[in-house]
């Protein structure tokens, strides 16, 4: 057996194996948020609307800085993408015949990093934190800490907002004539196509609005519990925090869970 690399081993493992710097990127997933559904209700004379809400595992994922060259404490700065996705839908009906034709919504919302799809409900925040490690164990780095939040959260499309869109003169004279009643087969047929015509014309406001909205900010904390993982030499670390948040000001409809675990790694020099 070969004592020499048994002892060189040894020694290395036993050396402190922080790094000065480092930059990572992680897998963020947010626990604990829900969203509240909407009832189909009434935004014009024959047009309603409806959203669905969300109750999984919202997905997400971020970046971080980290520093540890200071004494006695270490700083990390993170910034973390998190959201949810739900079904919203106009649906234009017939007074004539009660037809009802459903038409399903998607947006681009300004200021996140999606581009037209359904809905989503994006909560981004960015985080300054001060951590103090536990520095006598070799390879793995634990540490507690907290910090300064930042939060961005965009708007939810509800009934409310797609409400408050109907103020546009053309869209208010294209539903004056929709809702001309039809007797006719000829006539009916007519007034749907009308109808129709009207609430496409709705979803292209609600899309063109929807890509001006802009993203609320807010300023909360956070505390932390998490490790970093490094090996001596080797210029590469991965990281695990469990982050709880408190503070921030969030849509009626959504309930926040307020806790985030980052998994990730990184260069570490």
């Amino acid at each position: 057996m070969n004592f020499k690399i048994i002892a060189a081993a040894a020694a290395l493992l036993a050396t402190q194996s922080f790094a000065i710097i480092g930059v990572g990127a992680h897998y963020a997933p947010g626990f604990g948020t829900k969203m509240k559904a909407g009832p189909k209700a009434k935004v014009a004379d024959n047009i309603n609307f409806s959203h669905e809400g969300f109750d999984e595992m919202m997905q997400g994922f971020g970046f971080k800085l980290w520093i540890d060259l200071l004494p006695i404490i270490d700083i990390e700065g993170t910034l973390n993408i998190q959201f949810g996705s739900y079904d919203a839908s106009l649906y234009v009906v017939n007074p004539t015949s009660g037809a009802e034709n459903e038409i399903p919504l998607e947006i681009e919302l300004a200021g996140t990093p999606f581009a037209k799809a359904n809905p989503k409900y994006v909560s981004m925040n960015g985080d300054l934190s001060i951590t103090y490690p536990i520095t006598s164990l070799p390879i793995i780095r634990p540490y507690i800490g907290g910090g300064l939040t930042v939060f961005a959260n965009s708007f939810i499309l509800n009934q409310a907002y797609v409400s408050g869109l109907i103020d546009d003169p053309t869209l208010q004279q294209m539903i004056a004539k929709a809702a001309e009643g039809g007797t006719t087969p000829e006539e009916i047929q007519q007034q749907q196509a009308k109808l129709q015509e009207t609430g496409e014309a709705l979803k292209e406001r609600v899309q063109e609005k929807a890509a001006k909205e802009s993203i609320k900010t807010s300023i909360g904390g956070h505390a932390l519990v998490g490790f970093r993982l490094k090996l001596p030499i080797i210029p590469i670390a991965a990281y695990c925090n469990f982050k709880y948040y408190f503070g921030g000001d969030y849509p009626k409809e959504i309930d926040a869970g307020h806790m985030t675990l980052e998994v990730g790694g990184g260069l570490a020099i």
